[in-house]
């Protein structure tokens, strides 16, 4: 989310509220032991022009190359941004 806003600061694009509904799949191992196999971020932004939608859409998929964490793990962080007014 922070790479994500500073990105969109940067482009002039305003931000005016973000939430993300993350959905993570996991498998669980016969001795009790787990590991995440994917993770879905889906993040709704309202931004004030809609006309930058797709640059804001561009920016989100920027930012997930930018992210410590989702590059930081060994199973897939899919990011699916929806934009709104």
């Amino acid at each position: 989310m922070l790479w994500v806003l500073h990105l969109c600061a940067d482009a002039g694009i305003v931000v005016t509220e973000y939430v993300d509904d993350a959905e993570g799949h996991m498998v669980e191992h016969a001795d009790g032991s787990g590991e995440f196999t994917r993770v879905v971020l889906r993040p709704k932004m309202r931004i004030t022009d809609l006309g930058r939608a797709s640059d804001a859409v561009a920016i989100h998929h920027r930012a997930h190359e930018l992210c410590a964490m989702a590059r930081s793990v060994n199973f897939e962080v899919a990011c699916e941004p929806e934009i709104v007014q």
